[in-house]
């Protein structure tokens, strides 16, 4: 592999692509001015407008959120797995039919491994421009969001139309769903009664893992944080883990797995055959399998990054009970 051919499996944060107009909250007051990002794979956005960085998947995608303070995304769901890391600033997540059913806030570093079938929302609590990260399972991300009706009617009232088809419709700018396409219907009061409203006191102790802990437990070898066998139990089609300065030997390994690096501190020296890159704070990098590399922090200081990497188990719900 050259070093040209290693950029193409690598997304800079300083070249991150963003989409305004993603969802169907996007002119609603209060979530107007949330920003996109798919960075593996084409993720769950609704709008044809969204550049993706990377669009083979290894199995899951990789994709980021980035809100000005108290911006919020609206309640939704997913049919797999969601996981989220804050990269930048302090998030407030909060779940349930209206959103009033627990919340929890992360700083930096912090991780979420959101339990399917339940709606969720975030916000940026902090005082500055906020960039959270997230890990979607399967190659098409579960096939889109499922929103809360509410949702969907107030976007109405400011112009968008959500097809049947996934697709977004700006009725401001004179578009509508073609004659073959119906509105996405609301979930009825039946449907409904399938997602639960459960308490933080089971959502917190089981899904949220905190930055400092992670660490600390790191520091002589990879802390595996999502898995069958991770902190977090959980069998999404991939694994979480976190690295530091002295997770893993400085010597060359390789992977019969697909493994994507996500940056969270420090700079971190990547090195094969030869050859070598530097990963900084929010780069993502897609690595195939069947190489050798080596992974060793470039400088002194903190130095941290998430490495994932895709399982043979199938993408679907959350396996850990609540």
């Amino acid at each position: 592999m050259t070093p040209q051919d290693m950029e193409r499996h690598i997304v800079r944060y300083g070249d991150l692509k963003p989409c305004r107009t993603a969802f169907i909250d996007a002119h609603t007051p209060g979530s107007d001015q949330k920003e996109n990002f798919t960075i593996i794979g084409g993720g769950v956005s609704e709008s044809p407008d969204q550049h993706v960085h990377i669009k083979d998947t290894p199995g899951f995608n990789i994709g980021a959120a980035g809100q000005p303070p108290k911006c919020k995304n609206s309640l939704h769901t997913h049919r797999t797995a969601e996981v989220f890391f804050v990269l930048k600033g302090r998030w407030r997540f909060f779940w349930g039919r209206w959103g009033t059913a627990g919340e929890v806030v992360l700083e930096e570093g912090d991780i979420f491994n959101i339990p399917t079938g339940v709606f969720r929302g975030f916000e940026n609590v902090g005082t500055d421009y906020g960039m959270i990260m997230s890990i979607l399972g399967g190659d098409d991300s579960g096939g889109g969001v499922i929103w809360a009706p509410q949702v969907i009617e107030e976007a109405k009232d400011h112009g968008l139309i959500l097809g049947e088809n996934g697709i977004l419709y700006d009725s401001k700018k004179g578009e509508g769903p073609p004659d073959n396409v119906k509105p996405m219907p609301l979930l009825t009061d039946e449907e409904l009664q399938a997602f639960p409203e459960v308490p933080a006191s089971k959502v917190v102790p089981n899904f949220v893992q905190r930055y400092w802990n992670l660490m600390a437990m790191a520091s002589g070898a990879p802390v595996k944080v999502i898995g069958a066998e991770g902190i977090i139990a959980d069998r999404p089609g991939f694994e979480v883990e976190l690295l530091t300065r002295g997770s893993i030997p400085e010597t060359p390994y390789s992977s019969n797995r697909h493994e994507v690096l996500m940056v969270m501190r420090g700079h971190w020296r990547l090195t094969w055959n030869g050859r070598e890159t530097v990963l900084a704070p929010g780069d993502t990098c897609s690595l195939p399998p069947g190489f050798d590399r080596s992974l060793v922090p470039s400088m002194t200081g903190e130095a941290s990054l998430y490495r994932v990497v895709n399982t043979d188990d199938p993408a679907g719900p959350t396996h850990a009970l609540m």
